[in-house]
């Protein structure tokens, strides 16, 4: 007769049977992905996610007020022709040139997944957005970084030579904020063997805009998000830009019913009526980011250039400089031991009385 103490041993054995069986059954490219994670919990200041710091357009705050049931109980189109028109009317290039997405994340990964088989090169800069590496070993695809220049441009000859199906650019990049000069990305895509992506997630902030290139014929695209000058993170609106034949195969790959209804209403209304704020917002955050790079020096903090809405600051350790300021309410991004830079921390930026905080507490708590 089996006793209590013999079915919870008998359970325990099942358990970690399962575990191990689990875990033979997992993908070995997958092994090393960890969760993104990022800091939770409230904060009076939060200058770690580069999001709209001033809000929301208020369009599209309008439009998210009036849902109405049939909005949330039906699905919404498949592949948004909606918001693909009003995209396309905000970039100046045609709707059949518009891949729409639940964030840019969606649209790169889709992208990834399309124009690479398994086994092949992605190549990116390091460092860069942290997602693509995990994108690349998602599926099925073998990552390969290179650092940039020390004066953080992209290594076009090191690029090149790793013969990769896709390459990565980011411009302005994240986290480093700087933009890439125009002859750079060119040459990149005049001499790539396969798909050349330009992400553009900050473009409204600084840098030139490449959507000349993917209106080209080439096979570029460019990456585009409404999470950041546009204030709706929370809603997950990205979008690509390519040829009509190149945008037809991300959208295979990306599959229907990836942007959610309330998203799409919310974009197309700030699209339609907000650009006036997003500009003014932009602009402010222009005038922020010079202020706030030029208060930073005087206070013996060296900052990069930065064309986005953000600022990177190199520090001795990231971690107690970060753990340090969010005692004090305030919220930045640690990133150790970025490739040619170190420890380093990266700040959004906001409203100046947001900086100003920022401010006092770095200069309080070195």
């Amino acid at each position: 007769m089996l006793t209590a103490n013999d079915n919870r041993a008998a359970g325990s054995a099942a358990d970690n049977r399962g575990a191990d069986s689990v875990a033979a059954l997992a993908r070995e490219s997958y092994r090393g992905i960890a969760l993104y994670s990022t800091p939770r919990g409230r904060c009076s200041v939060d200058l770690s996610d580069n999001t709209n710091l001033w809000g929301a357009p208020p369009a599209a705050l309008r439009t998210l007020a009036a849902v109405r049931d049939e909005d949330v109980t039906r699905y919404p189109v498949a592949y948004e022709p909606a918001l693909a028109a009003a995209l396309a009317d905000y970039v100046g290039v045609s709707a059949d040139m518009i891949a729409c997405g639940c964030g840019s994340d969606d649209v790169l990964d889709s992208a990834i997944r399309a124009f690479a088989e398994p086994g092949e090169v992605v190549c990116l800069p390091e460092p860069s957005f942290s997602m693509i590496p995990v994108f690349a070993r998602t599926n099925g695809l073998c990552p390969v970084a290179i650092p940039l220049t020390r004066s953080f441009d992209v290594d076009v000859d090191a690029m090149l030579e790793t013969g990769a199906r896709i390459i990565y650019l980011c411009s302005p990049n994240n986290p480093t904020g700087g933009a890439l000069p125009r002859r750079t990305v060119e040459q990149i895509v005049e001499n790539a063997r396969g798909l050349v992506i330009i992400d553009q997630a900050y473009a409204e902030f600084g840098g030139d805009s490449f959507t000349d290139l993917a209106s080209s014929g080439r096979p570029v695209l460019v990456t585009r998000t409404m999470s950041k000058a546009f204030g709706l993170a929370g809603l997950r609106v990205g979008f690509g830009i390519g040829s009509p034949e190149l945008i037809a195969e991300v959208l295979k790959a990306r599959g229907p019913y990836k942007v959610n209804a309330l998203g799409e209403r919310a974009a197309i209304a700030a699209l339609d009526s907000d650009r006036a704020w997003v500009d003014e917002r932009v602009d402010e955050v222009v005038a922020n980011r010079s202020d706030f790079r030029a208060e930073l020096a005087k206070r013996g903090f060296a900052s990069l250039e930065s064309s986005a809405n953000f600022v990177l600051v190199p520090v001795d350790d990231c971690a107690a400089t970060a753990s340090r300021l969010e005692r004090a309410g305030i919220r930045v991004r640690a990133l150790p031991g970025l490739t040619g830079i170190g420890d380093a921390i990266r700040i959004a930026i906001g409203p100046w009385e947001m900086m100003q905080r920022c401010l006092d507490a770095m200069v309080a708590s070195a």
